[in-house]
């Protein structure tokens, strides 16, 4: 389970996804499949959530590592290249981002 707070000495990177609501759910199984079968067994990996929106037509991902370098590790693996050019063809565009929490409330 993410756990999001100021202090928390992690990684965070969010990706948005584009895609059409007949892509949605096979992006959605492709990103469930990546985070269940790799992702979530590499090293450094702490959480991770998918959000969709009610339209369809984006996915949001949340996710969470001990530093930097594991998500870049993750990312340059020959598997995760191999499923992000799956990934690619199912949406329009996607882009990981990271950021460093800045504050929480509630």
């Amino acid at each position: 389970m993410p756990e999001i707070k100021a202090d928390a000495k992690l990684q965070t990177v969010i990706t948005t996804f584009e895609m059409t609501p007949g892509t949605c759910q096979d992006l959605l199984d492709a990103l469930q499949d990546a985070y269940e079968n790799f992702i979530s067994k590499q090293p450094g990996f702490v959480a991770a959530g998918l959000h969709v929106n009610d339209a369809q037509t984006r996915i949001a991902n949340y996710s969470q590592w001990q530093n930097r370098e594991d998500f870049l590790a993750m990312l340059r693996s020959d598997e995760m290249r191999q499923r992000n050019r799956q990934i690619h063809d199912l949406c329009r565009s996607f882009e990981p981002v990271m950021y460093d929490v800045a504050a929480t409330f509630g």
